[in-house]
């Protein structure tokens, strides 16, 4: 009995220690009722971005109704004192006190729409920005209520640094499971996090301008701001440049970015996209860091025939792929560096030009530094396979391999989160990462579980090819054909894995048909 009791309490205690951004994610996905994932994000990162700066303009209202040594004789409802201290002024029927007391009405979804367009009114980096969805008819009142008080409960008190930094961390774990949640679609505006960490580890954006021309709702600028802060730089130190199409993404980077507190002004939004409407003409990055859409066939190849960021050769009008690469390169400073997602097909691909402009890449521009072959199941709107390159504008300027490539095969990394989706731990991400600047720097780094120390190839992992074999393999760049089979791999048990192979299919297609069944009943319920 006692043994019992004993694991009934540490069952209670797992429970009571679940982080909060897990706890608050089930408890807003029970009061979703019947709006889909995709409508819902908006409905509920829409009232945190309201409650992070309520939080802000709180604290620093107070602070200045206390006129204390240099905020003495200070008017506490005096836009300008907020605009001092980077806070956005938040007006009496926005402020998170007058929605709460709003929470039980039955049109509280009126007053917290009426309350997103005066902050907009006060805020002018904010118009257009704020979701104002609230008062629809498919938005049960008594659910947004309760949706009110259960973020109202975040950071409650507190300060705003401590608001600023539960509320980004909920904010950036909540995108990412809307984006599992929607699948397909949510991979349009979310960038699988493990993905982000690796290029910014990997590319070190210290200090300088970093650029992200499709930036979607801009974890590649939060994590770049991040990567500062933990190595103790200086956050001041690094400028954001971003476009992004997609007006609803877009608003989502805009209060991505603002919840944690990074300027986003050069973050822009046209419809027509970063190659017919480059909102940065001008702009030379010392870093991008970016994830094109794979493969994009409808991106107005026929209408930039001549364009001048053609350096290496004219994009086919059917596939993007070149024509972003090409994009990046124009956009490099003569010591810019560059890290890519792209689909694997680019590696290869000789079709419409593709191989020649690869070609140009390697042998005239001398700019590819390194590829990585990523494992898949990585990306949530796309089972097409993926590798990263690493453009290098400064390898003919004192790069100590400035004559070889770097090929990392991590097909065999990452876990799987669940049965669709995989992602790259911790230890993943610093090995990848710590190889390349094992390389990169030809020198000894601090010592990191399987990293070699100094650079050394690795058999079925890491290869330093010479830019001649490369060209013997027809410039193919393709991380397999270079790095070969780990040792242990050599003696391949095809039995053995053909079996795994099969059950895993007849797994999938055991959920698949568990799924449309769920579908038909559901329909079927709908007709009766």
């Amino acid at each position: 009995m006692l043994k019992g009791k004993n694991v009934t309490m540490a069952k209670a205690k797992e429970v009571k220690e679940e982080p909060l951004e897990k706890q608050l994610w089930k408890a807003a996905c029970k009061l979703q009722k019947n709006i889909d994932a995709a409508e819902y994000k908006h409905v509920v990162l829409g009232l945190m971005f309201l409650k992070y700066i309520s939080d802000a303009f709180e604290e620093l209202h107070a602070r200045l109704k206390a006129g204390e040594g240099d905020l003495a004789g200070a008017d506490p409802e005096d836009k300008d004192e907020y605009k001092a201290e980077n806070v956005f002024f938040v007006p009496i029927e926005s402020r998170w006190s007058h929605l709460v007391a709003q929470a039980k009405q039955p049109d509280v979804g009126t007053y917290v729409d009426a309350a997103m367009d005066a902050i907009e009114k006060e805020n002018p980096s904010l118009k257009g920005v704020l979701p104002k969805v609230y008062a629809r008819q498919n938005l049960d009142p008594t659910s947004l209520g309760e949706l009110i008080d259960l973020i109202g409960n975040i950071a409650l008190g507190d300060a705003k640094a401590r608001s600023q930094d539960v509320l980004g961390h909920v904010f950036e774990y909540f995108l990412g499971e809307f984006a599992l949640a929607e699948g397909k679609q949510g991979g349009q505006f979310y960038t699988p996090r493990s993905i982000v960490e690796l290029l910014v580890m990997m590319l070190e954006p210290y200090k300088g301008r970093v650029f992200d021309p499709c930036c979607g709702s801009g974890g590649m600028f939060v994590q770049s701001e991040k990567f500062v802060e933990e190595h103790q730089g200086r956050i001041n130190d690094i400028s954001i440049y971003g476009q992004e199409s997609n007006q609803t993404t877009w608003r989502l980077a805009k209060m991505n970015l603002a919840i944690r507190g990074i300027d986003s002004s050069q973050v822009k939004w046209n419809n027509e996209g970063s190659f017919l409407n480059d909102a940065h003409k001008d702009l030379k990055a010392d870093f991008i860091i970016a994830n094109p859409p794979f493969n994009v066939s409808d991106w107005s190849g026929e209408q930039l025939r001549g364009d001048a960021r053609w350096q290496f050769g004219t994009p086919p009008a059917g596939n993007a792929n070149f024509a972003w690469l090409q994009h990046f390169a124009y956009h490099l400073t003569p010591a810019g560096i560059a890290g890519v997602v792209l689909a694997k097909g680019a590696l290869t691909s000789k079709t419409s030009g593709e191989g020649e402009i690869r070609k140009n890449l390697i042998a005239e521009g001398n700019l590819i530094d390194c590829i990585v072959n990523l494992p898949g199941k990585l990306f949530l709107n796309t089972q097409i396979p993926a590798g990263l390159w690493f453009m290098n504008r400064a390898r003919n300027n004192g790069h100590p391999r400035k004559d070889q490539i770097l090929f990392i095969d991590a097909r065999n990394l990452g876990h799987l989160i669940n049965r669709r989706t995989l992602e790259l731990s911790r230890e993943d991400i610093q090995k990848i990462a710590g190889t390349y600047h094992a390389w990169r720097n030809a020198a000894v780094i601090p010592a990191q579980a399987g990293i070699p120390q100094p650079y050394e190839d690795i058999k079925g992992f890491c290869a330093s090819v010479p830019v001649e074999r490369v060209a013997e393999l027809d410039y193919v760049l393709t991380p397999g054909r270079y790095v070969g089979l780990p040792d242990e791999e050599e003696d391949f048990n095809f039995p053995e894995r053909f079996a795994a192979l099969k059950a895993e299919f007849e797994a999938q297609l055991q959920e698949e048909a568990a799924l449309n069944k769920a579908i038909v009943e559901s329909l079927a319920r709908v007709k009766v």
